[in-house]
């Protein structure tokens, strides 16, 4: 029996899936031989490897935009009490003048991996034997990969989760071994597929979009809101056709695979890290995956009442 946890891409909605982690792995007690992430997915599962959950909490729920990028290609303020999100011309102009390829450049994420995914904490899961994976895409030759902790240096490991976390063209672009490297999720958002290729028999996955769509876009303002839109809809698309491929793969596998969504639309931009919000998505997350066990425990078992059950008749 080999099991693993797959966290799809998401930004700062990687604070739902810490609830919901920390509730498989803390309450429900759920041990894992394999953890792969993409993009923010991949910034978790080496805590998650160790069960440092607090710590992961800590670093999901105090992050903000200068935490993440150090040219910050968004303004964000608030119309009629909303965020609203638009481009600061001058920062993008400015990366433009020095010669770079993105819009934005994030190498205060870099830092921020470096100082709380440990040289020690490599040299752990390397001696416990954890499988720990990241998603990356390869855009010199169209291919997305896989990077194994058991077979990066320190180094290259920290190198291509940053990778696998980089959103371009908002974000930076991982130049690397003469090959140019972004986010994992422009191909594999929820790499349940990979994860079966591995020798995984029962898989939990974390998705961190709901099942269905639940609204409908405003039309784009400008060129930036656009590209936004068209990213969105190609990322939706991989996603849908990641889990298919995933279902069918786990279904020919006789592999058991539990899929965790969000229940509600968490944001519309999940490149904007709030505090605050993501403190609350950490709570919605535990709180989702307790609610989801209970379903499933009176599907199978109807004679056991839930907590809830229990509460409301005392």
């Amino acid at each position: 029996m080999k099991k693993a946890l797959v966290i799809s891409g998401g930004g700062s909605k990687g604070a739902f899936a810490g609830g919901v982690a920390q509730y498989l792995m803390k309450q429900k007690g759920n041990q894992y031989d394999l953890f792969l992430g993409t993009s923010t997915g991949s910034l978790m599962v080496s805590h998650l490897a160790l069960g440092m959950l607090d710590e992961l909490k800590k670093l999901y729920t105090n992050v903000n935009q200068k935490s993440i990028f150090s040219n910050n290609p968004f303004k964000i303020k608030k119309v009629d009490g909303e965020k609203v999100v638009s481009i600061r011309h001058l920062n993008t102009l400015w990366n433009f003048l020095n010669g770079r390829k993105t819009f934005g450049e994030s190498e205060n994420l870099r830092h921020l991996i470096k100082r709380n995914i440990t040289k020690e904490m490599y040299a752990k899961i390397r001696t416990k034997n954890k499988e720990v994976v990241v998603t990356v895409s390869n855009l010199t030759t169209n291919q997305v990969e896989y990077k194994s902790i058991q077979e990066c240096t320190y180094d290259d490991f920290c190198d291509w989760i940053w990778g696998s976390c980089n959103y371009i063209p908002f974000m930076s672009l991982l130049e690397k071994n003469h090959y140019q490297y972004a986010d994992g999720g422009f191909g594999s958002l929820v790499p349940i597929r990979e994860a079966i290729l591995r020798g995984a028999t029962e898989i939990d996955a974390i998705i961190l979009e709901t099942e269905v769509t639940q609204f409908n876009k405003l039309p784009a303002k400008n060129p930036f809101s656009l590209l936004f839109d068209i990213f969105d809809f190609m990322l939706t698309h991989v996603e849908r056709h990641n889990i298919t491929i995933g279902k069918l793969a786990a279904t020919n596998k006789n592999v058991k695979l539990n899929l965790y969504y969000t229940p509600t639309v968490l944001t519309t931009n999940s490149l904007v890290f709030d505090e605050k919000l993501m403190r609350k998505w950490w709570k919605s997350g535990y709180k989702y995956a307790k609610s989801k066990q209970e379903e499933m425990m009176s599907e199978f078992r109807p004679d056991v009442l839930t907590d809830k059950e229990i509460e409301d008749k005392l």
